[in-house]
C-alpha cells in the first residue's frame, strides 16, 4: 500500500498536526447496510467483521469487499444479541466476543468465525452507564478486549481497574488501583470517573486509558504492576479541560440517579510497536511512544474530519477506523 501524504497544519502545539487521509475501506454499499458500526476489524487473510450496535448485529464481509452478510443478530436468547456494547475478535481470527443485555444484565457470548454461539456467562450484579456519547455507553463491558484466551473489561466497581475474565466467565484476576477523583464520597461518580479502556500491549504489559474527567493513561507490566503514569495533555485539549464541569448532572437508570458524564478519550488502541492512540473528545488523536511520551498529534479525513469510536490495527499494520469503515497507513509522511 503506498503511503499516504499527511499536512502539517499550524497550531502553536509543540508538535504539529498530521491529517492522515483514508487510504480505502468498505465501499458506500456496504457501509449502507449499518446503522451505527462501532468497531470495524479485519482478520490477516480473511473476512472484515462489523460490529453493528444499533443494528443490533454482527457482520461479516469477504476480503475483496464485494458483499456483506449477517453472523449475529437480534434478539435476547442464546446466539442472538440484544443492547450490545462491546465487541472483539480473537488475535487469530477463531472467534469473536460481543457483549450485550438481555433484560438489563451484562452477558458476554463467544462466537466461532462463522457465527454459531460456543459459550456465554452473564456477570454478577447489574450495569451502572456513566461515560456516554449520546445513547452509546463506553465503559463497563462495552470496552471489553479479548486475548483469545481470555477477556479483560473496566470494572471499577470490584475496586480495581482491570477485571480478567476466563473464557469460563471466572474472573481471573483484578488489578490496577483506582486514582484518587475528589468524589470518593460519590461511589457513582467516582467509579465513573474511574471508568477507562483496558488495552494489551502486543509488546507486553497492558495500558488503561480513563475515559472521563482529566485525562490519563497508566501502563502495566505483564504482572499488574504499575510501570509509568502520564498525563494527556495538548493545545487542542486546553479549552475541553478549561470547560470540564466539577458538578456533573445525572439521569434517572431503574431506581436511582446516576452521573452522566460525556468522555474525555473516545477510543484507543496500541499499535504493533506499542504506541498507544488516543482519540479524543475534540477531533485529534495524540501518539505516545513504549514510554509515554507524545510523539504524534493526528486528525483523520475522509469524507471530512472524523472523529473515531473505534481503532483498530491490522497485522499488516492497516489501521481501520469507525465511523465509515475507513482505512489508513498510520505510517504518513511529510509532503
Amino acid at each position: 500500500m503506498a503511503l499516504l501524504v499527511a499536512t502539517n497544519v499550524v497550531t502553536g502545539a509543540a508538535l504539529p498536526v498530521e491529517v492522515l487521509r483514508s487510504v480505502g475501506g468498505l465501499p458506500p454499499h456496504i457501509v449502507g447496510l449499518f446503522q451505527e458500526p462501532i468497531a470495524f476489524q479485519h482478520v490477516a487473510g480473511g473476512p472484515y467483521y462489523v460490529f453493528d450496535r444499533r443494528g443490533h448485529t454482527v457482520y461479516t464481509v469477504d476480503a475483496d469487499r464485494s458483499s456483506a452478510r449477517k453472523l449475529v443478530e437480534i434478539g435476547q436468547e442464546a446466539g442472538r444479541i440484544i443492547q450490545p456494547s462491546g465487541f472483539d475478535v480473537a488475535p487469530d481470527g477463531s472467534s469473536f466476543v460481543v457483549a450485550d443485555a438481555p433484560r438489563g444484565q451484562e452477558r458476554i457470548q463467544f462466537f466461532g468465525p462463522a457465527g454459531l454461539r460456543s459459550f456465554g456467562f452473564v456477570l454478577p450484579g447489574r450495569p451502572t452507564p456513566g461515560v456516554s456519547i449520546g445513547s452509546l455507553v463506553l465503559n463497563g463491558v462495552g470496552s471489553l478486549q479479548y486475548t483469545g484466551s481470555t477477556l479483560l473489561t473496566s470494572h471499577p466497581e470490584s475496586g480495581a481497574l482491570f477485571t480478567e475474565y476466563a473464557a469460563s466467565g471466572w474472573a481471573r484476576r483484578s488489578f490496577g488501583l483506582l486514582r484518587t477523583t475528589g468524589h470518593e464520597s460519590d461511589r457513582d461518580l467516582h467509579h465513573t470517573l474511574n471508568a477507562g479502556l483496558p488495552l494489551v500491549d502486543p509488546t507486553g504489559g497492558y495500558f488503561y486509558v480513563f475515559m472521563a474527567g482529566r485525562p490519563v493513561f497508566r501502563k502495566y507490566d505483564v504482572k499488574g504492576a504499575l510501570v509509568f503514569e502520564r498525563h494527556i495533555e495538548g493545545v487542542e485539549l486546553d479549552n475541553w479541560l478549561d470547560a470540564m464541569p466539577t458538578v456533573w448532572p445525572t439521569r434517572r437508570v431503574e431506581n436511582r440517579e446516576v452521573p452522566y458524564i460525556a468522555p474525555t478519550v473516545r477510543t484507543a488502541a496500541v499499535d504493533g510497536s506499542g504506541q498507544l492512540w488516543v482519540s479524543l473528545a475534540v477531533p485529534y488523536t495524540y501518539v505516545y511512544d513504549p514510554q509515554g511520551d507524545k510523539v504524534r498529534t493526528v486528525q483523520f479525513s475522509a469524507a471530512g474530519v472524523i472523529s473515531p469510536t473505534s481503532l483498530f490495527f491490522a497485522r499488516d499494520g492497516r489501521l481501520l477506523v469507525t465511523p465509515g469503515c475507513y482505512e489508513f497507513d498510520p505510517r504518513g509522511r511529510w509532503p
